[in-house]
């Protein structure tokens, strides 16, 4: 009989360690809290305090399950180390190395959630594009990054909303702006915040030449509950409507009931002509306008990070952060973490997600946040 003792002894440490980061004790305690909110007969008298709440429970029974049934795995492979000690039962064997090895992979996923520790990463995030330098090329790679973040959001479960299309002159789009909901959306997104370069031989080049091309990615938390904690004044604002396009299909309005809201003082843009009526649209587009305007007054508070904000307006050759080389070879790398493969067709395909780990673990190695 295989000891597994020392293996076992492993993921307990790291069980402990979970417990911590976790927080488990507090969430024990904030449970029954969030239980009796959920269960008040107002609760949906107030449907922003009520998502807050119903969000946050789910989230607290989530992350205790998967650590009691952890703690339950631990528990029945100790007591299977010990029977077949005892019976000198070889045939447990496969079943204790099965339940530590999955364990071990458990916590190499709760390792790397811990690493999205952020005050904002929970939350649901405002996604927007924008082609720059490249010409049609850019505007056709602004669209393949959509793409790309369509099918990395179907792939972890998440819901995506696209809120506006903006189509190119010939091809692609030249922006547009998506909402991605589900638990930690924002915190993995945020990690795609830049530009991003694509060199590649161009379909749009009769003479079949390499060229390059620039779309940029902005990302900010979405906060539902910000229309009564932000003050926009309407003065400050000029709305405009206009005839749906773009991304949608068959619920795309064929109305004007599209609408762009710009924030004057900032020159902040946002749109929407996902809802099928103007007034939804505007009340959409008007959220996401207040969670850009929080992100730049969290940025405004902070200088260093301003000044890098800044550096970043422009789309083209030096600012980028990521490049994706199609042509003469194939190679995708994150300048920031210095990530890298090969797999061009399978980060077209949406699998970002190993760029988002390396880059989180970039900032952590580096103290950053």
């Amino acid at each position: 009989m295989i000891d597994f003792s020392t293996d076992i002894a492993a993921q307990r440490k790291r069980l402990n360690e979970a417990a911590q980061y976790l927080r488990i004790d507090e969430l024990r305690e904030r449970r029954p809290e969030l239980e009796d909110a959920a269960a008040r007969p107002d609760l949906w008298d107030d449907p922003e305090r009520a998502r807050l709440v119903t969000g946050e429970l789910a989230g607290v029974i989530d992350d205790l399950n998967t650590w009691d049934k952890l703690s339950e795995s631990l528990d029945e492979a100790e007591t299977l180390q010990e029977l077949g000690d005892e019976a000198g039962d070889d045939s447990l064997e496969a079943e204790i190395r099965a339940l530590v090895d999955a364990a071990a992979r458990s916590f190499d996923e709760l390792e790397l959630r811990s690493l999205l520790a952020g005050e904002y990463d929970e939350r649901d995030v405002v996604v927007s594009l924008q082609s720059g330098e490249g010409g049609t090329d850019a505007q056709d790679w602004a669209e393949m990054l959509l793409r790309i973040y369509l099918k990395w959001a179907d792939q972890r479960g998440f819901s995506v909303t696209v809120e506006s299309a903006h189509e190119g002159s010939e091809a692609g789009l030249t922006s547009a702006e998506v909402t991605i909901s589900g638990r930690y959306a924002y915190g993995w997104m945020r990690s795609e915040n830049g530009v991003h370069r694509l060199v590649r031989i161009s379909p749009f080049n009769k003479e079949g030449k390499r060229q390059t091309a620039f779309a940029s990615i902005s990302v900010v938390p979405l906060f539902d509950e910000l229309n009564d904690e932000v003050e926009v004044d309407e003065t400050d604002l000029r709305i405009d409507t206009y005839r749906s396009s773009g991304a949608g299909g068959q619920h795309v309005n064929v109305t004007d009931s599209a609408v762009r809201i710009t924030h004057l003082p900032t020159g902040t843009v946002t749109s929407c002509q996902n809802e099928r009526s103007q007034h939804q649209n505007k009340d959409r587009a008007m959220t996401m306008l207040k969670a850009k305007l929080l992100d730049l007054e969290r940025k405004k508070r902070d200088a260093e990070i301003a000044e890098i904000a800044g550096e970043s307006q422009n789309v083209g050759f030096g600012s980028q952060i990521r490049s994706y080389v199609l042509q003469p070879y194939e190679m995708v790398k994150d300048l920031r973490s210095e990530f890298e493969t090969g797999d061009v067709a399978g980060v077209l395909g949406g699998g970002v997600q190993p760029f988002m780990e390396a880059y989180l673990r970039h900032m952590r190695a580096n103290g950053e946040s």
